[in-house]
């Protein structure tokens, strides 16, 4: 196993930085730049039990929510993690299915979206549609394996990778221009983007988490932690990457935080009745702020103000 490693700084004065990857990776090498921030600083979290459920608690990262990151695909800020494909930004790997209500959406969004949207539509997607077989795979899935809760390898459903990306990745030149398919029509349709794309695409860049835990007064309860969907919430291979957005200055200059600009996909991941908790917490965090209480924030969008 990979041990985090710590970089000596250019000057001697300081301390060693430690990059939280190891420092010949490709994210040990970004952050040792200076490009993006390293992932262990201090975080502020707020906790609070759902109000329909006593048993289900939410913890949330405030030092992301907070943040100013907005997503910079399709400018010159975003290289992709891919160098070799900067086209299709962080669309190199395919999406898995969450559960099936993830893959019947996606079925939904597939037979209403417009073929000239989607560059690599399979030839057989009308035919599949017409037959409405619910036995046939899907042309746009493939079968693959993820991790389960035992650490083992497990059959899941993911969307294929199609010359070096995810099926609904358009490259450069296509007429609707570069990009998720999904995502340029939903936008054109005015369809929700937490319904016609695959979750784990439309949660990017929050990452939610759930597991089951044991108080000590021997009560089960759900937890669920929605944070910085960062390098680390892609497994080992985050580490690959030639490039993360979400430790990138250059993308946290949003006038809005994240808790603000991302509020659909927060509602979805919350609730209605638990998103608003989050933001009155929030919008009173941001009135003390202005008034001069001091809060952690985020380095990378201190970073972003200071240039």
């Amino acid at each position: 196993m990979n041990r985090p490693q710590s970089h000596p700084h250019n000057d001697p004065g300081r301390k060693p930085v430690h990059l939280g990857f190891p420092a010949s990776s490709p994210a040990g090498q970004s952050i040792s730049s200076g490009r993006e921030v390293a992932p262990d600083f201090p975080r502020e979290w707020f906790e609070f039990t759902n109000p329909d459920d006593p048993l289900h608690v939410f913890s949330i990262d405030l030092t992301w929510v907070e943040s100013h990151y907005s997503c910079a695909f399709g400018t010159s800020a975003c290289p992709g993690i891919d160098a070799s494909q900067p086209d299709v930004g962080c669309c190199v790997h395919g999406a898995y299915m969450a559960d099936e209500q993830d893959r019947d959406q996606l079925c939904d969004a597939v037979a209403s979206m417009p073929a000239k949207y989607w560059q690599h539509r399979p030839d057989s997607v009308d035919s599949y549609l017409a037959a409405a077989d619910p036995v046939e795979l899907e042309p746009w899935l493939a079968w693959d394996e993820l991790d389960g809760d035992d650490g083992e390898p497990e059959p899941a459903l993911k969307t294929p990778v199609v010359g070096g990306a995810c099926i609904f990745a358009n490259r450069e030149g296509w007429p609707t221009g570069a990009g998720c398919a999904l995502h340029q029509w939903a936008l054109d349709a005015g369809e929700e983007l937490t319904v016609v794309k695959p979750e784990v695409c439309w949660q990017l860049p929050l990452r939610r988490h759930e597991e089951y835990e044991e108080r000590p007064d021997g009560q089960e309860i759900l937890r669920t932690t929605i944070g910085e969907y960062d390098r680390r919430g892609w497994g080992g291979g985050g580490e690959d990457f030639d490039w993360y957005c979400t430790g990138d200055s250059a993308c946290h200059s949003n006038p809005e935080p994240v808790w603000s600009s991302h509020r659909a996909e927060l509602v979805a991941l919350l609730g209605q009745e638990c998103y608003e908790i989050l933001a009155e917490h929030c919008a009173a965090r941001e009135q003390a702020r202005q008034a001069g209480v001091a809060f952690p924030q985020h380095p990378a969008t201190v970073k972003a103000r200071e240039n």
